[in-house]
């Protein structure tokens, strides 16, 4: 789970699993795997990093260190 701020200022978390694509336009906006669509007040690359480090810490892709995240992030 990310946590991530609504554009009034309220926060909630979804699940980084069902991300599918994170766009900036000018706002930051999430599209999860079913369709619907997330406007946050984050930028782009934080939700990236947000993600990654979830997959980070749940192992989902096997990297742990800090050099191996790094290669995603370019």
């Amino acid at each position: 789970m990310i946590k991530v701020t609504r554009l009034n200022g309220t926060s909630y978390t979804i699940n980084a699993l069902f991300i599918e694509t994170v766009e900036s336009h000018p706002d930051t906006t999430i599209t999860l795997t079913n369709g619907k669509k997330l406007v946050v007040k984050e930028k782009e690359e934080e939700i990236i990093h947000s993600v990654i480090q979830f997959y980070r810490l749940a192992n989902v892709i096997g990297i742990r260190r800090e050099e191996d995240i790094s290669e995603y992030e370019k």
